[in-house]
């Protein structure tokens, strides 16, 4: 068991966020952040079954940006879950600033896209209408691969292990998650 003391700032996270990672929490985000203290360290704690993976990278850009700007440490510290989008979301850390809590569990998988594709007009169209339709899941795959390759940066997983697991849904305990090297620390 990790000592208490060892992280004492992570008893009180600055950001909390909890449910589904869309429009609303990005707000949510935004407003604690807003709310922080200005100096020093900040601790953005989160539990998610998931949710739109372009927020998720939107708010880790957020991460990006104060780290790179203001060179603040930025912790993150999931809880409960950290599936899906709150995965996406984590890989903005580095791993020597994420933290799980006991019994989180942490969920990889393949982005999933949903979609009809109706074709009607002329045949030229079509054919436009179906090309853009493949790039963008072509885009999609490489945005993808990107965000596979910043979550296992500095562990020990590679990335050809995240590509095999994740169609699957690859789902990590926080004791597995520290041994593999994807966190710090479990507290």
């Amino acid at each position: 068991m990790t000592d208490p003391t060892r992280y004492p700032l992570l008893a009180t996270p600055h950001v909390h966020l909890s449910g589904p990672v869309d429009q609303s929490m990005y707000q949510r985000f935004r407003d604690q952040l807003a709310a922080a203290p200005d100096q020093g360290t900040l601790v953005i704690a989160i539990s998610t079954l998931g949710g739109d993976p372009e927020v998720a990278r939107l708010m880790g850009d957020e991460v990006r940006l104060i780290r790179d700007y203001q060179g603040r440490e930025l912790l993150f510290l999931g809880q409960v879950a950290v599936y899906s989008a709150g995965a996406t979301f984590m890989a903005a850390f580095p791993v020597d600033k994420r933290f799980l809590t006991r019994g989180t569990r942490i969920m990889v998988h393949e982005r999933i896209l949903n979609t009809d594709i109706h074709l009607s007009g002329p045949l030229k169209t079509l054919t436009a209408s179906l090309k853009a339709k493949l790039h963008e899941i072509e885009h999609s795959i490489r945005i993808e691969e990107e965000g596979f390759a910043d979550l296992v940066a500095g562990s020990k997983i590679a990335l050809d292990e995240v590509r095999r697991r994740a169609p699957e849904n690859w789902y990590i305990e926080a004791e597995e998650a520290r041994a593999l090297g994807l966190v710090l620390d479990v507290i």
